[in-house]
């Protein structure tokens, strides 16, 4: 206790200089108009959407975190205010002589630190004390606010105020001029903000400046993350000025030799190195989902799925330096920081996870035109060299096409860009980047490739041989962009599923758990009828999408099931499209069928059918019979007459047995067979899957055909894959306030709050002033 009444009175001491200074209270009263602007703007953006009609989303987050936040916003400015308040704390003493006084006093060096600094962190908690003002009202009217994310967040900005604190005090004790100590702070902030960046491409030295990087560790606690690293950093970086701090002004009160002090600065910063080292070693790191989602965390899906694998897994990164640069570049040396954090939900639960890299050059497909253009006249080999040199990279750590052959065979990827993840017993799968805007697998892709390693996932067969739609072709009628196109996101193959085309010339394998039957032209032969009898007698799934005009091959296959293409195709006047052109939207019934359906129709999505027909069921075969699709009930009629949709005009006729009505053009059957469930899909429209259907998007409406085709395989695998990582929906979605009254909420916040500091301010300054 008596070593410690020092500090406190010092630090009583330095508040009363502090706040009896315009600086403290000019800080205060900006940092308070400036959040008070943030805060009041995205509560605005909040009653905005509520007086449009809608309902806003994750309003906790939407005030305090993500781009504009308020303490995102904040994240961005509090530097400014720190080396201000810190310039002056040691130097001030200096520069006035009053350090000899405080030399001569009882005091440690320890004391006399930590007395400045204590005073830093009360006044660092009267700003964190503004910032709860804002969040105890977000708390009172945003209805059931996630608290713990507050919480989180304010949290993580004392910590980053903590670190500022310390680094400026070191700052001020190496320079008698505040203008200096403010100046060194600045720069100080700045290279542990950049120095993230720096020397990545060395493997050593890559870890520990990347650990030294302040930049974004607050963040993950306004996200609300809160992760044992993270804690620690700002603990040790703190201990770590603090100390320097201390080391630097015995050394300037005893008149120290240089190089004692130099190898004590030396062994302060090793410590710490080492220290950072160790608290960003996966093993050693703990972690805590402030959200009330635990949007930071893998759904409990993929936790189960990492729970099953037992044993040791390596991820190698194969990167060709001939593969197109905006994939190539994203497994340098510099991004192997970033791509270990990529997989850090999964690392924190499988800490024994290792990441590793293997560079090599060889000719790629997908940019081989691109390279005979730029270097026309080189080998590949040459172009390898070329290419290293312009992004500075070894050379020497590219093997040859050869060593890869003999490594692994990369052919199937057309060796872009890939990961390998294999585990200890042998087992190995890919994961891929995809071409879309997100590059990278998310977290569905990912465990999809985890459950491969621990489970035999579903086979898929797609039928051939009575022209039936592809899966291996590209062309816009066939289905390989769902089947098996690899840089597609949500292609069957990148979801969990193998493919294999199969003909009814012999049985269906036993390992064929779902069979595609996709707009057969030709009828089948009686015994390849009675194989695929078989097949759904012994309880098979079935996916089979039927077409106009193949009426009279596909309903002796689906009348089976009680279902029949209704004769002639859907049709519906359009001012900018075909007639036979139907948007099919979720039936009331679909959104409890299926998640995935669910999503479908709250966000408003349609599927696009171009030529589709009607699907009529009856409920007495033995099935429970679900409508997932149904067409428009308002002007769609079934066209039995016209057959010319381009030059022709529809008209309807209710006499030849046109009738305005909707139509089901999506059906899911089920029954109990065998001990388990039997699950068939039967569509109207096999175009609604092609290659051609998937990939366009048309004004006016949004398409999300790639919905059905989860949907419809992710029921049919018995919800095995694609693997669901969908959570729970925010419940803090509505503000109790009316949009005018925001205006006042405004005076409040950014004028008479702040005003009242100023009274306060000046009080103090008039009253010290008369004493």
């Amino acid at each position: 206790m008596k070593k410690t009444r020092p500090i406190y009175n010092l630090a009583c001491t330095e508040l009363q200089t502090l706040f009896y200074s315009p600086i403290a209270w000019l800080i205060l009263i900006i940092f308070t108009v400036q959040s008070g602007i943030v805060f009041t703007s995205r509560i605005g953006e909040l009653l905005e959407t509520q007086s449009l009609g809608y309902r806003p989303y994750n309003c906790s987050l939407h005030v305090f975190g993500g781009y504009g936040g308020l303490f995102s916003q904040v994240l961005q400015y509090l530097y400014l205010y720190i080396p201000l308040l810190t310039m002056n704390l040691i130097s001030r003493e200096y520069n006035s002589g009053s350090i000899k006084l405080l030399y001569s006093s009882p005091l440690t060096n320890a004391q006399i630190i930590l007395g400045k600094y204590l005073s830093m962190l009360i006044y660092g908690l009267v700003m964190i004390g503004i910032l709860t003002a804002f969040s105890l009202f977000a708390v009172v009217k945003i209805d059931q606010a996630d608290v713990t994310l507050i919480l989180s967040g304010l949290l993580g900005l004392y910590l980053l105020i903590c670190a500022y604190a310390a680094i400026g005090l070191f700052m001020s004790s190496i320079t008698t001029y505040q203008v200096v100590a403010a100046i060194g702070t600045f720069t100080v902030l700045a290279v542990l903000n950049m120095i993230g960046g720096m020397w990545q491409d060395i493997e050593f030295v890559r870890d520990l400046t990347y650990w030294l990087s302040i930049n974004g560790r607050a963040a993950t606690f306004v996200s609300g993350l809160i992760c044992s690293e993270d804690v620690l950093y700002f603990v040790i970086v703190t201990l770590l000025f603090l100390a320097l701090s201390i080391i630097r002004l015995k050394a300037a009160r005893q008149k120290s030799r240089f190089n004692a002090t130099f190898m004590k600065y030396f062994a302060v910063v090793a410590a710490t190195l080492l220290l950072g080292y160790l608290s960003s070693r996966p093993k050693l790191m703990s972690f805590y989902d402030a959200t009330r989602t635990k949007a930071n965390t893998l759904t409990p899906n993929s936790q189960d799925i990492v729970s099953r694998m037992d044993g040791g897994l390596t991820i190698t990164t194969y990167v060709n330096i001939l593969d197109d640069m905006n994939r190539a570049f994203r497994g340098f040396p510099s991004q192997v920081n970033e791509e270990r954090r990529r997989f850090r939900q999964y690392t924190r639960f499988k800490p024994e996870i290792k990441m590793r890299y293997y560079y090599y050059y060889h000719h790629a497909p997908d940019n081989a035109e691109m390279l005979d253009k730029q270097y026309p006249d080189l080998s590949d080999r040459e172009r390898m060299m070329k290419l290293t040199s312009i992004y500075r990279l070894d050379s020497t750590k590219f093997h040859r096409p050869e060593e890869v052959e003999a490594k692994i065979d990369l052919s199937p990827e057309k060796f872009r860009f890939t990961y390998a993840l294999e585990r200890e017993n042998g087992q190995r799968t890919f994961l891929r980047l995809f071409d879309d805007p997100w590059v990278f697998p998310a977290e569905r892709e990912i465990s999809a490739a985890f459950k491969r390693l621990v489970m035999e996932l579903p086979l898929v067969g797609f039928l051939k041989g009575h022209g039936e739609r592809d899966c291996i072709r590209e062309g816009d009628r066939d289905y390989n962009r769902f089947a098996q196109d690899k840089p597609f996101r949500y292609s069957l193959i990148n979801n969990g599923f193998d493919f294999t085309e199969l003909t009814l010339e012999n049985e269906i394998p036993d390992k064929v758990k779902i069979l595609v039957i996709a707009d057969m032209r030709n009828p089948l032969t009686p015994d390849e009828d009675e194989r695929l009898d078989r097949y759904i007698a012994r309880g098979g799934n079935l996916l089979i999408a039927g077409e106009p005009r193949r009426q009279e091959v596909m309903n002796p296959l689906i009348e089976r099931f009680g279902v029949q293409l209704m004769p002639g195709r859907l049709v519906k006047l359009s001012e900018n499209f075909q007639p036979d052109f139907i948007l099919s939207k979720p039936t009331e019934q679909a959104t409890a069928f299926s998640y995935i359906l669910e999503e479908m129709n709250r966000r408003k999505r349609v599927a696009t059918m171009p030529s589709v027909t009607g699907l009529s069921y009856t409920a007495d075969c033995g099935f429970t019979v679900t409508p997932l699709l149904t067409c428009d009930s308002v002007g769609t009629w079934n066209e039995l007459e016209t057959t010319d949709f381009v030059d022709d005009t529809v008209r309807l006729n209710p006499q030849a047995g046109e009738t305005v009505q909707p139509y089901v053009t999506m059906l899911a059957l089920s029954r109990p067979l065998n001990g388990k469930e039997q699950k068939i899909i039967i569509l109207g429209d096999a175009d609604c899957l092609s290659n051609g259907e998937i990939n366009i998007s048309r004004k006016g409406f949004e398409a999300a055909n790639y919905s059905l085709v989860d949907a419809s395989f992710y029921w049919l695998s018995d919800e095995e894959v694609p693997v669901n990582v969908t959570r729970p929906s925010p419940p803090d979605r509505k503000v109790f306030l009316s949009l005018n009254s925001i205006y006042w909420w405004k005076i409040f916040w950014i004028g008479a709050l702040p005003a009242l500091m100023l009274f306060f301010a000046l009080f103090i300054w008039i009253r010290r002033r008369g004493k």
